[in-house]
């Protein structure tokens, strides 16, 4: 019997280019947030049909989530990641495409708008299943490294949000789609070139044999019997059932009605990805001296409050600044739940979990989103807002006394 042993040369090369790669795509993503949305409320200038668009961009994640983590966890990360890339930046080059050519209708935005969401998601539920390793070939703890992955979604934010307003307002919706079917490419590209694949493959020894439904019933079976991912993916998918409708298509409304402007949209977009950064690069920091429980708990909190007095449409600067403290509370949850399942999920399941997690956090997002669409447009933006504000500040008193989220501590790691 003979045993080789194979040294690891440290590097930190990857996780750059997984960081820079998702910061691209991600700032992409975020001009489309935006543009879409937009474009559709100018164009038709029904609030119900903005709201549509939403849930026609969620409901896609929901399922490639529940169908899709299997494909992530066979193909190997890297792989999975590039191919979702390049597959969803055709599809959303398609919408300028033909927008400006033959025309687009409306039913083929929304089949084209699901599209994307469909091609997307395994991609961002490979890029999440690769950070233990690349932490690990870097030496870098976990963390922090997911508080740095979850701080480039908030700089996206924060950079594509005003930009996205700006490139809105000078070239046009329509014209701004270009640049995130380009995104999509350069981050392919750039994890093709720069991870190496032998490090960020799952080891699928033990998954070969499995079928696809029992690979699937596993990982169910898994979340089931944590009695902490039970908890946290309830919790989330009924506060996110109360907030998806906010950046969808509430406050666009208000921006459009309210203050008038697609400047102001980004402005206030950008004053929660500025929030949120900070908020995010201060737990990276802090992480080590923080309990997650009573941090979790406080963000949402802080969260909730912070919507409660954007209802009283303080106007442009003020809503911005209240959207940076909702950020700023925002800012360590994701950090914390993801740094939370890395540590229990074993990796040949992580696809699967990932992709699962996502789906069940999400599932309400389109019901979410077209209720909001609709209440706005009968009961205006402001008692919306304050009516999910107070919704989310009761919920979140509740779990104060759910004893599973103890859990998230480290100690409690398998």
């Amino acid at each position: 019997m003979t045993t080789e042993t194979r040294v690891v040369r440290r590097t930190r090369v990857p996780l750059l280019a997984l960081f820079t790669g998702n910061a691209i795509s991600l700032i992409g993503s975020q001009l489309t947030a935006i543009a879409v949305p937009w474009f559709v409320l100018v164009t038709t200038g029904s609030a119900g049909k903005t709201g549509l668009t939403g849930a026609a961009a969620i409901l896609p994640m929901i399922l490639a989530g529940t169908l899709g983590g299997s494909f992530v966890d066979r193909l190997g990360f890297k792989r999975a990641s590039v191919l979702a890339d390049l597959a969803a930046g055709l599809a959303m080059g398609l919408i300028p495409l033909l927008y400006h050519t033959v025309g687009l209708a409306f039913w083929q935005l929304l089949a084209l708008v699901f599209l994307v969401g469909l091609l997307d998601a395994p991609g961002g539920t490979a890029r999440q299943s690769l950070i233990p390793d690349l932490a690990a070939l870097g030496g870098a703890s976990l963390e922090r490294v997911n508080s740095g992955f979850a701080s480039i979604g908030r700089g996206a934010q924060l950079v594509g949000a005003p930009l996205a307003g700006v490139l809105i307002a000078i070239f046009g919706a329509s014209n701004v789609l270009w640049l995130d079917a380009g995104s999509f490419l350069v981050s392919a590209l750039l994890i093709a070139a720069a991870v190496p694949g032998a490090a960020t493959a799952a080891r699928l020894e033990d998954e070969a044999s499995l079928g696809y439904l029992e690979g699937l019933r596993q990982a169910v079976g898994f979340i089931r019997r944590d009695s902490l991912f039970a908890s946290v993916l309830i919790f989330v998918a009924v506060t996110n059932f109360l907030g998806s409708p906010l950046f969808a298509v509430i406050l666009p409304v208000y921006a459009e009605r309210v203050l008038g402007s697609s400047v102001a949209l980004g402005i206030i977009f950008g004053g929660f990805g500025a929030g949120a950064l900070a908020g995010a690069l201060l737990y990276g920091a802090l992480a080590h001296r923080l309990p997650r429980r009573p941090t979790l708990l406080a963000g949402f909190a802080l969260n909730a409050l912070a919507l409660l007095a954007l209802a009283g449409t303080p106007g442009t600067l003020g809503s911005a600044l209240l959207m940076a403290l909702a950020g700023l509370a925002a800012g360590p949850l994701n950090p914390i739940l993801m740094t939370a399942a890395h540590e229990r999920i074993p990796e040949q399941m992580r696809g699967r979990i990932f992709g699962l997690m996502m789906a069940v956090s999400w599932v309400a997002m389109p019901a979410g989103i077209l209720a909001g669409g609709y209440l706005v447009q009968l009961a205006g933006a402001a008692p919306v807002i304050f009516a999910i504000g107070l919704a989310q500040l009761l919920i979140t008193a509740g779990m104060v006394f759910n004893p599973a989220l103890r859990r998230l501590e480290p100690a409690s790691a398998p």
